[in-house]
């Protein structure tokens, strides 16, 4: 599926609605599934927002260590790619022919419905430099390897928190507002050394992947 042709904007156009992003991507039969490589289709570098709101929604889901073992790596995932500059998402073939199922997002639509609701009458267009200065997106990128880590980890009652933390990210990039960005950096920065350093958690899980990797 190709996103509908009122969806589809370079890096210079505002998503509308978020919301309504998720009700085009719904219509249909329920029971299809949405491949990634797809859906991101069509939206150029704003692809890498889209690709977070959609990595960001399995931590709503109310189960334990599910919504993180899902959406943890798809947020590392576009943080590193972030990090190192690109242009535009790269995704690999196993995870391009991968995605969620229109009820799914039909559900985390209705679930999250209230929150984007308030979110959207305060974010615009907006400091601009903050999403495309170099440095700045690296920055962006940087935080977002972390989050995401912090997400995959099993770090009890946090799902929430984190999820909350990388939809305003998600919201920021898409929407193009540098504003909001700031105010993301400051809540996730804050995340990462909190539940992050001080807790121990980034150190042991870069610890664990060190021995494995080396």
């Amino acid at each position: 599926m190709t996103p509908p042709p009122d969806c589809a904007h370079d890096a210079s156009q505002r998503v509308t609605s978020i919301r309504q992003l998720l009700d085009d991507f719904a219509l249909g039969d329920p029971d299809d599934v949405l491949r990634l490589g797809d859906l991101l289709s069509g939206f150029g570098p704003s692809a890498f927002g889209m690709l977070l709101l959609l990595g960001v929604l399995p931590a709503f889901i109310p189960i334990p260590g599910v919504g993180g073992a899902i959406g943890g790596p798809l947020i590392i995932l576009v943080g590193v790619q972030l990090l190192l500059g690109l242009g535009r998402v790269w995704l690999p073939g196993f995870v391009a022919r991968r995605g969620p199922h229109r009820s799914a997002l039909m559900t985390f639509r209705r679930r999250l419905s209230p929150w984007l609701a308030r979110l959207e009458k305060l974010v615009r267009p907006r400091l601009h430099t903050v999403l495309d200065h170099r440095l700045a997106l690296s920055f962006t990128g940087l935080l977002l390897v972390l989050l995401g880590l912090l997400l995959a980890l099993p770090i009890p009652l946090t799902n929430y928190l984190f999820g909350a933390l990388l939809l305003m990210f998600a919201l920021a990039l898409l929407e193009r507002d540098g504003a909001l960005m700031l105010v993301a950096w400051v809540c996730g920065g804050s995340a990462v050394v909190v539940f992050g350093f001080l807790s121990g958690h980034l150190i042991a899980a870069a610890t664990h992947l060190a021995a494995r990797w080396f």
